[in-house]
């Protein structure tokens, strides 16, 4: 086993036995110990009292995040003709039709979000199996099945994020960047939690907001005061 290095060690040891923190006390520590050297993405990771097997149970949404994430993202467009054009002028990276469908359908798949015009779906649910379990595959209710290309391709270039409830209830996302103001992180943080408290479904029972963690890419973590982090 590989014994932990000098800046983890210090990383466990600043972080130890910090829990139920106010966002901005969490967003504090997790950022003045996100030393790697370049910069590291804030993540958090919520685990929600949901069964996701159960369909009135799934969590899914998205959230424009107030100073974006920090990341850039490459979107690529399945549309045809005026489509086509407006998403290439919005600045999509990559926009095709059946070319497109074929490229992935190769295994090359140079993008980070997927958006596509409704006439374009019986091509785009061909690639089912390759885009669903990278949650790349379009889907209406977030906004990436629209007529409007333009629009969501400068969502998605904006700072977009989209989250979904993985096994077990989990939903974890990219909420920033160690570079970033506190004070800008912690809008995005209380921005995030308030999009999955909003996303609450139907078929949820008893407690839905069970723990909130906050970690930088390489550095441990700190749990969130529930209270605090969904307060008004």
């Amino acid at each position: 086993m590989t014994k932990p290095g000098k800046r983890s060690k210090a990383n466990r040891t600043a972080t130890a036995g910090q829990l139920g923190l106010t966002v901005e006390h969490a967003v504090n520590i997790i950022k003045a110990n996100a030393t790697a050297k370049f910069d590291e993405t804030i993540e958090i990771a919520l685990n929600l009292g949901v069964d996701t097997r159960h369909a009135d149970q799934m969590v899914r949404g998205v959230i424009g995040l107030p100073n974006g994430t920090g990341k850039t993202v490459r979107v690529a467009v399945f549309a045809r003709d005026a489509k086509a054009d407006e998403a290439k002028d919005a600045g999509a990276d990559i926009v095709g039709a059946e070319d497109l469908m074929q490229t992935v359908q190769a295994g090359t798949i140079e993008f980070d979000r997927c958006i596509a015009t409704p006439d374009m779906m019986p091509v785009v649910g061909r690639l089912g199996k390759v885009l669903g379990p990278r949650n790349l595959m379009p889907n209406p209710k977030v906004g990436t099945v629209t007529i409007d290309v333009a629009e969501a391709v400068k969502a998605a270039k904006g700072g977009e994020v989209q989250f979904k409830a993985e096994k077990g209830g989990v939903v974890h996302a990219g909420v920033g960047k160690a570079s970033f103001a506190e004070g800008k992180l912690v809008e995005n943080v209380r921005a995030f939690i308030k999009a999955v408290v909003k996303a609450k479904p139907a078929g949820a029972k008893g407690v839905y907001m069970k723990k909130i963690a906050l970690s930088s890419t390489m550095g441990s973590g700190v749990t969130i005061d529930i209270g605090n982090a969904t307060e008004l």
